[in-house]
C-alpha cells in the first residue's frame, strides 16, 4: 500500500518536482533572501570554501533554473566571478524553500601584498539565474555570523550545482 501511494504521488507530481516546475515562473533576485557564509579554512589548504544560501521569500513557488550570478569586486576595478561546474536540474522552490550552492576560491595568504591578483571585499554581488540586471549586494559572514571579507587571489571562483535543502 505504501509503495503504491508513493508511486501515485510521483506520477501526479508534487510541489518541488521537476514536473511542477513547468507551472511556475523563474525565481527573481528580489523574491529571494541571500546569505553568504565563508567557512573555516582547512589547515595547509590554499583554498577556502563558502556557502551561498538562498531562501524563496516570494508569495508563490518559483523555479531556480541554473547557477546564480556571483561576483566579488574591488571597487570599480577588477572582479572575481563564479563559474558553475556540474550538471544541474531546475529546482521547483516552494515558498520558504532553501537552495544552497557551494563556492571554492583561492585564498590569499595573510598580509601578503605581493600576490599578483588580489580582490578583498566584505560584500559580494549576487543575482538569481537569468536575472542578472536584478543584482543585489550581500554581506560576507563567517560561521559565527560575524562580518568578514573574502580575500580572493584568482579571477574565478568555483561554484558547485545548486541543491535544495531543508535548512
Amino acid at each position: 500500500m505504501t509503495l503504491s501511494a508513493a508511486v501515485g504521488l510521483a506520477l501526479t507530481g508534487c510541489a518541488g518536482s521537476p514536473r511542477m516546475a513547468a507551472l511556475h515562473a523563474n525565481c527573481t533576485t528580489k523574491g529571494l533572501r541571500w546569505k553568504l557564509t565563508v567557512l573555516k579554512k582547512k589547515p595547509h589548504s590554499p583554498h577556502r570554501d563558502a556557502r551561498l544560501s538562498v531562501v524563496n521569500t516570494g508569495d508563490q513557488p518559483c523555479v531556480f533554473r541554473g547557477f546564480p550570478a556571483f561576483e566579488v569586486h574591488l571597487g570599480k576595478g577588477p572582479e572575481s566571478a563564479a563559474r558553475g561546474h556540474g550538471r544541474i536540474m531546475p529546482i521547483d522552490l516552494r515558498r520558504g524553500g532553501t537552495v544552497v550552492t557551494s563556492l571554492r576560491y583561492r585564498d590569499c595568504r595573510p598580509r601578503a601584498a605581493a600576490d599578483d591578483f588580489r580582490i578583498s571585499n566584505d560584500v559580494a554581488v549576487v543575482s538569481a539565474p537569468r536575472d542578472y540586471p536584478g543584482r543585489r549586494a550581500v554581506e560576507v559572514r563567517d560561521e559565527a555570523g560575524r562580518r568578514r571579507s573574502m580575500d580572493v587571489c584568482a579571477d574565478s571562483i568555483w561554484m558547485g550545482p545548486p541543491q535544495e535543502t531543508a535548512e
